[in-house]
């Protein structure tokens, strides 16, 4: 059995050998190895690496940082298939899936390839007599990031690119569900040429993310995860001084309008209801469909449903693989007798699901539950607006465009959206109506690419930053303003009065 450990100044490190969790297979239900928990003392010396490594790195050129990044791009390209094969043994999905995890993760690593461009202040001369002014950003120091284990790769590198190459030094406390892929990370980054310290990752439940939310010497924090956790990563690591920008669930609605392509929209909904087994915070989990597309869209996805092939993440012909753990296949599973009770009408049972290999879902060792949909969802009930995470997808009967853009806008969450329309003053409107951070039409997964930032509105984000992008950039950096004067070296002389301009 595979033991995984923390990387702490540019080495593996072992820890506190009391503590410790299992790792699983979540296609058999297996224990397939043990992860090290991160004891307070644990997280401090990788916070203490971190600040020994920051002078060093954040006097380092913008063309050194640039070039070990540019480095780590190209091992991690070369590595994908690794890293997808660790992603798929830990978190279930198919390798095709994780493939892309690491594409888009790589995407924030080929926009931080940039930060010479980036870090570009402005420049006045002479604001004043013979006084010059310019802006400068400069690095915070060390910055830390929680990452959950639906995407072990593609979240953090959302984060430590960017801020990494704004001259900070990282530390990693990535999901104890998924850890692998942090440590192969690691040792890229070192084979990059990136200085010992400047990457750190401490494998960990509460008491590491407890310790990096109060230690003195960690000036911000990124987290993604669910609403609870992110709003109390927020309270926290801010009641300590932080920065902290915490980014939460998600009940994200795509909305079709009468006039839409109904196979498109069906194709889409599936696409994004159930890649990845539904644990996306940018997942499509529910429906709205405008009278009287209804019954017509919702044969055609079910249709499509039936297609589906469900497998272990490590078999090509599979195209969803299992959840994280029991207990989330479990609570995700809940939803579907609680939705009846609620007056939905079940038309797809994922527990019934043939999976590849063996029989049922429900009945097949491991963590399974296939594609499954919800029909007739009341608004408002727990089905409709809690966060499920999983692969179950809720259609929503409104009677027209209003009726829909209420019910999106009267959620507690504003991640992500979709309108399926064929009239661009529709999508126009809804693009500017709707209280959601990001806006797909005739997309079903809007997520920006690098150059722009990722991140939703109201209970979906607590701070005022998103991540990677410009707004990343800022995050990891703080502003500075230098007014200058180079004195003729004729002048001279004592002036007891208040500095003017002129």
């Amino acid at each position: 059995m595979k033991s995984v450990q923390h990387w702490i100044n540019g080495a593996l490190a072992d820890g506190d050998p009391a503590r410790a969790a299992e790792l699983f297979n979540p296609a058999t239900g297996e224990v397939s190895g043990h992860v090290a928990l991160a004891s307070a003392a644990d997280v401090d010396a990788a916070v203490a690496a971190a600040s020994a490594a920051f002078p060093a790195w954040r006097d380092a050129s913008l063309t050194k940082r640039a070039g070990v990044l540019f480095r780590f791009r190209e091992l991690m390209y070369a590595h994908r298939d690794e890293l997808a094969a660790l992603i798929s043994a830990e978190h279930g999905k198919v390798h095709s899936d994780a493939l892309g995890e690491v594409a888009r993760g790589l995407e924030v690593v080929e926009f931080a390839c940039g930060i010479p461009h980036l870090l570009k202040g402005g420049f006045s001369e002479g604001v004043s007599t013979r006084v010059d002014s310019y802006s400068i950003r400069q690095p915070l120091g060390v910055v830390a990031g929680i990452t959950p284990f639906n995407f072990p790769a593609m979240v953090p590198m959302w984060m430590f690119p960017v801020a990494i190459a704004c001259g900070n030094t990282f530390v990693l406390k990535p999901s104890e569900r998924d850890p692998s892929a942090s440590l192969l990370m690691a040792r890229l980054w070192q084979q990059a040429g990136l200085p010992d310290g400047v990457f750190n990752v401490v494998q960990g439940d509460k008491v590491s993310v407890d310790r990096l939310l109060e230690h003195a010497d960690v000036r911000a924090v990124s987290f993604v995860g669910s609403t609870p956790i992110a709003s109390y990563v927020y309270a926290t690591g801010t009641a300590h001084g932080k920065r902290v920008q915490a980014l939460g669930g998600a009940k994200n609605h795509m909305l079709v309008l009468p006039d839409a392509d109904l196979d498109l929209v069906a194709d889409s909904a599936v696409s994004a209801g159930f890649g990845s087994a539904g644990e996306r915070c940018m997942a499509i989990s529910v429906v709205l469909a405008v009278d009287p597309i209804g019954d017509e869209l919702v044969a055609k996805i079910v249709e499509r449903v039936a297609k589906l092939t469900v497998g272990p993440g490590d078999d090509p012909r599979s195209e969803m693989g299992p959840l994280v753990t029991a207990a989330h296949r479990d609570k995700v599973a809940s939803y579907l007798d609680l939705g009846v009770e609620e007056g939905a009408k079940l038309v797809v049972d994922g527990r019934e699901t043939p999976v590849l290999g063996g029989g049922k879902a429900a009945e097949t060792p491991g963590f399974w539950l296939g594609p499954t949909v919800l029909d007739h969802v009341p608004v408002g009930s727990r089905t409709h607006t809690e966060e499920i995470f999983g692969p179950v997808l809720s259609i929503v009967r409104v009677r027209s465009y209003e009726e829909g853009l209420e019910v999106i806008n009267g959620g507690a969450y504003g991640n992500g959206t979709a309108v399926f329309t064929n009239d661009g003053g529709a999508a126009r409107r809804f693009q500017n109506e709707v209280e959601v951070g990001m806006v797909g039409i005739n997309v079903p997964i809007p997520v920006p690419m690098a150059f722009y930032s990722f991140g939703g509105w109201k209970s979906s984000l607590f701070g005022d930053t998103h991540v990677h992008g410009t707004e990343g950039v800022h995050f990891y950096t703080r502003g500075k303003v230098v007014t200058s004067r180079w004195l003729d070296p004729s002048h001279g002389g004592v002036n007891l009065g208040f500095p003017t301009n002129g």
